[in-house]
């Protein structure tokens, strides 16, 4: 446990995650400072009287101040203020170490471009389902520092790239990076192996490393060694294993559970499945609670979710594809009878669209592009690319054209903060627009 008596302490950015910080260090008898860039920052009004702000810019007298900063992951450590204060010697660190000093109980770390989410609640309902008293959340659900509890006994965290930037004390009993494709560009200048560097602090002083066999990149930077244990689609200890129409998970050449007791569909969820029950395996859940949680799991909201079927149509909200190789794992294997109508657009983050080109081949699919790349979309394939401005326009241009055995697909491969508040309000939409159109 460290000991912050008399420190002077400043958090950058407040929202949920800065709240959880400002209360960690009132209950240990310290009053830090709080600054955001925004004006009027969401949770401003649960901030306690007594805690001192700065608002609308970044305060640098304060943090040269500081004995420690606690910056939000929205903010670069590349930004001139903070990398200021770092050169004269201020510790700056995120929740996420703040909690790691604090946590008795093993943590279960998880990352990646892509399923991290889905891996994390999967391995949170594994742990329930085992009975232990086990605390999810971290980049997902509650702040870190909110799951603190003497009684736990299992943390399952998912880490942002930018949580993993500040931190440096972090222990996995099991860590995995389940994949490294594009995203974030505008905030790694020097590329996909800066991001990847970021990601790959979680193998730091982990007692397993769950690898995916299938993408070299989440491997240690020496390469895979005695504590790796991988995952993949053929290949890996964890793999699938298809048999007359049937695709078993497969755990060291046995069988462990077919995908049709699963509720979770599309090769990309059973290779999170696989990845979830390494994970499992590793901090010695009993397999027999981990499989009974794989076949009730039915999913989270925006990701690959029935949105709405009818007249033979299936409307498929996966508006949490805020990057490109989030929208591939969707299309990567994906059937459909008829016609794919295919939703693409927002802001695409500098990414590269150009591997989406692969999976858009073949005479049924349809694009539909709109918000602030669109245009670059549509490039992909213009011949069968429409452009509106926004997604509603684009859902009522669908809805005449559609047919039974058609699919309807929202995977948009860029963030939503164009036109949107975030990806759950554009998923909203799109599921409400589904059941007035379709």
């Amino acid at each position: 446990m460290a000991d912050y008596q008399g420190k002077n302490v400043v958090i950058i950015g407040l929202g949920l995650t800065g709240l959880s910080c400002v209360d960690f260090f009132l209950a240990r008898g310290v009053t830090p400072r709080v600054m955001d860039s925004r004006i009027s920052p969401p949770g401003l009004d649960k901030l306690p009287e007594a805690v001192e702000r700065h608002l609308g810019s970044l305060n640098e007298s304060w943090l040269l101040a500081a004995d420690l900063i606690v910056a939000s992951p929205g903010i670069a450590l590349a930004q001139p203020a903070l990398s200021n204060a770092a050169d004269h010697g201020v510790e700056i660190v995120g929740d996420i170490e703040l909690f790691c000093r604090e946590a008795q109980a093993p943590i279960v770390a998880i990352t990646g471009s892509n399923g991290k989410s889905t891996v994390t609640s999967l391995v949170g309902e594994m742990a329930k389902a085992a009975g232990i008293n086990v605390g999810v959340g971290g980049n997902i659900g509650l702040p870190a520092l909110m799951l603190l509890e003497p009684n736990r006994e299992l943390y399952v965290l998912e880490l942002s790239s930018f949580q993993l930037e500040t931190t440096y004390g972090l222990q996995a009993a099991a860590a995995t990076i389940l994949n490294v494709t594009e995203d974030h560009m505008d905030r790694y200048p020097f590329g996909l192996q800066q991001y990847r560097a970021a990601k790959l602090r979680v193998y730091e002083n982990a007692a397993v490393c769950v690898v995916n066999a299938d993408d070299a990149l989440t491997m240690p930077v020496r390469g895979a060694d005695e504590r790796c244990v991988s995952f993949g689609v053929d290949v890996g200890d964890y793999h699938l294993n298809r048999q007359q129409g049937d695709t078993w998970l497969r755990v060291k050449g046995e069988k462990v559970l077919s995908t049709k007791e699963m509720k979770l569909v599309g090769q990309h969820n059973y290779t999170n499945a696989l990845a979830a029950l390494a994970l499992a395996d590793a901090v010695k859940l009993p397999r027999s609670s981990s499989l009974k949680a794989l076949t009730t799991f039915d999913g989270l909201a925006h990701r690959f979710q029935l949105a709405w079927e009818h007249n033979g149509v299936r409307w498929i909200n996966d508006s949490k594809a805020t990057n490109v190789g989030s929208t591939e794992a969707a299309l990567n294997g994906l059937h459909v009878d008829g016609t794919l109508h295919l939703l693409l657009g927002g802001d695409g983050k500098s990414a590269d669209f150009s591997p989406l080109a692969h999976y858009l081949q073949g005479p049924n699919v349809r694009l539909y592009c709109f918000g602030r790349d669109g245009a670059e979309l549509a490039e992909l394939r213009p011949e069968v690319a429409e452009q509106t401005e926004t997604m509603t326009q684009a859902m009522e241009l669908i809805a005449p054209r559609v047919k039974p055995g058609d699919m309807v697909l929202l995977s948009p491969a860029c963030a939503s903060l164009d036109q949107f508040k975030n990806f759950e309000q554009r998923g909203d939409l799109f599921t409400r627009l589904a059941k007035e159109l379709g």
